[in-house]
């Protein structure tokens, strides 16, 4: 069988993994956190807009007009129950979302550790395959052996603290760079990340 045909395969599972993992991720969700997030959801569209301006339209209105008519207004301006009612309302949609976005946030750090995970796999894989072929270049009799630093650089992996300190140290000097200059080496970009030992 050949590489063009084993590949659909591949991307296949590949595809059948991720849905799975997303499968999973939703079966653990609870019933309440279910129902929030459907209240959630809810709340985001427009015409929930539309039916708390009516709703308030028609609460003013009302008290403002209920004496012309004969009736007695049950909240009279500055309207305290309104208010009232206003505050506990923004209390829960506040609530509703946080607890929404603290999934999502959990979610989020997953798919990103995940993501890290195979970042650094195929980090590793680049490595192997430019170390194979360097290997190949010397064993080759008709292609001249000469060295090649970027390629021994390359070769091996990057250590992943030294590369998180590397993003630390670029954030703290471009906050700092406005006021004390930038430490950047010349000619921009990161600092360079020490390969892993």
């Amino acid at each position: 069988m050949s590489v063009f045909a084993v590949q659909p395969e591949r991307n296949n599972d590949d595809v059948q993994a991720v849905t799975a993992l997303r499968a999973h991720a939703e079966e653990m969700i609870g019933r309440h956190q279910r129902r929030i997030e459907h209240f959630t959801s809810e709340l985001g569209r427009p015409r929930t807009l539309y039916w708390i301006l009516a709703f308030v339209g028609l609460w003013v209105g009302f008290n403002l007009s209920a004496s012309r008519f004969g009736l007695p207004p049950f909240d009279r301006p500055p309207f305290p129950w309104l208010q009232g009612l206003v505050g506990l309302g923004a209390l829960l949609m506040t609530t509703t979302v946080l607890t929404t976005q603290n999934r999502q946030t959990r979610r989020a750090e997953q798919r990103g550790q995940l993501e890290l995970q195979v970042n650094l796999l195929a980090e590793q894989k680049v490595a192997k395959v430019i170390g194979l072929l360097e290997e190949l270049r010397r064993d080759i009799p008709s292609v001249r052996d000469r060295v090649d630093r970027e390629a021994e650089i390359m070769t091996a992996p990057i250590n992943p603290h030294a590369a998180m300190a590397a993003l630390e140290q670029t954030n703290e000097a471009g906050a700092q760079g406005g006021e004390e200059g930038n430490d950047l080496p010349e000619g921009g970009g990161a600092p360079a990340v020490p390969p892993e030992e």
